[in-house]
């Protein structure tokens, strides 16, 4: 194999294939990137044999050929190769190397034959859709601050994708909850996702994603199965398992008679709970919301570290409130908040807070309450 890359073109390429490898592993082949390449174009493949990702660069290939060499490396040394440059890769399957050349700079690297490098099983995908970039990365980034950590709660360590009914019809959902809050946010349903099935994106894939999701005019193929989960671009394709579990009937804590309407300007609310927030214990970080007519008063009370209290003027008009909540989960909800105004709907000072975006009801959040 030999072909001429240009740095940027590279990097971009083993950047994406790096990320994908897990840097512990007791398998050998898994940290290494599939280079083959064939006609004009150079494909970099990585596995942690749970996500694959397939990276498709322009080439001037000189000998078609593909070789495995360690994709941490390989990263580390474009990366530090000058803007602009030619790289060249060459492998030599007698001596089991791979020379990366550029300019006066010239590095010999181990390979391991690809025949060992494990390629994900191909999947019959019973869905194929098509959305646009920016719709996925909404649905996405909006949901993935409440994925849970929890290990034996494996079932929550995902973004849950599905069909289902919204205010208007029918739409693509995204679901994700950690038992303290939880967020569902809905996209009009693109044309063949009707049948799909749900299906929970593992925390990592969503990450991975992300990656593939900055133009927002791009087309993203999106294919799924009952086991499996692809996304692509022309340049990138991202395969994943989905996490083989149950995504529990979230509906069920989504509050529908939280009468107490409280409307506050997002940003200053964010900044005003981040300040106060800054004397309260780690341990707890709990901060309080007194609620009168018009008049919001948030407070922390730490005897180890000091008091804080600060207050904004809001829309209120119900009966007075007091109610706690950790400042963490209230800074990620309103940091969630694309319009000025975030509408918050309380019922009482111990059931679940329902969040929304002003006046829009595609994208709806909960957090529950702590004592103070």
């Amino acid at each position: 194999m030999k072909v001429s890359i240009e740095r940027a073109t590279l990097l971009k390429a083993v950047s994406q294939a790096q990320s994908v490898v897990e840097r512990r592993n007791t398998i050998p082949i898994l940290a290494n990137v599939l280079i083959e390449a064939e006609g004009d174009a150079v494909s970099f493949r990585a596995t942690d044999l749970d996500i694959e990702v397939l990276d498709r660069a322009p080439a001037q290939v000189e000998r078609a050929g593909s070789t495995t060499v360690s994709a941490v490396t390989l990263h580390e040394i474009v990366r530090k190769l000058p803007d602009g440059a030619l790289v060249g890769l060459t492998a030599d399957a007698a001596s089991g190397r791979l020379t990366v050349a550029a300019g006066r700079s010239t590095f010999s690297l181990a390979t391991l034959p690809k025949e060992d490098f494990p390629v994900m099983a191909s999947s019959e995908y019973s869905s194929n859709f098509t959305a646009k970039a920016e719709v996925l990365r909404r649905l996405f980034d909006k949901t993935k601050f409440a994925i849970s950590t929890e290990e034996t709660r494996y079932y929550l360590n995902g973004v849950y994708m599905h069909v289902s009914d919204g205010e208007d019809g029918r739409v693509l959902r995204c679901v994700a909850t950690d038992g303290h809050r939880l967020a569902r946010i809905d996209a009009p349903l693109p044309g063949g996702a009707e049948g799909m099935p749900g299906v929970i994106v593992p925390r990592k894939t969503v990450g991975e994603l992300r990656k593939l999701l900055d133009e927002d005019d791009m087309d993203i193929d999106v294919s799924v199965s009952e086991t499996k989960v692809r996304f692509a671009t022309p340049q990138i394709t991202l395969t994943s398992k989905v996490i083989d579990g149950t995504f529990p009937d979230y509906s069920r804590v989504i509050p529908t008679n939280n009468t107490r309407r409280l409307e506050v300007d997002a940003g200053e609310f964010a900044k005003a709970v981040d300040r106060v927030a800054t004397v309260s214990s780690e341990r707890s970080r709990a901060v309080k919301l007194q609620l009168d007519e018009d008049r919001l008063i948030l407070s922390v009370n730490a005897p180890d570290s000091g008091a804080a209290e600060e207050e904004l003027a809001v829309a209120y008009a119900d009966e007075p409130l007091e109610i706690g909540f950790n400042a963490k989960y209230l800074l990620e909800i309103a940091s969630q908040v694309d319009r000025e105004n975030a509408v918050f709907l309380f019922n009482s000072s111990g059931d679940p807070t329902l969040m929304r975006e002003g006046g829009d009801m595609s994208a709806v959040y909960v957090v529950m309450p702590m004592r103070v």
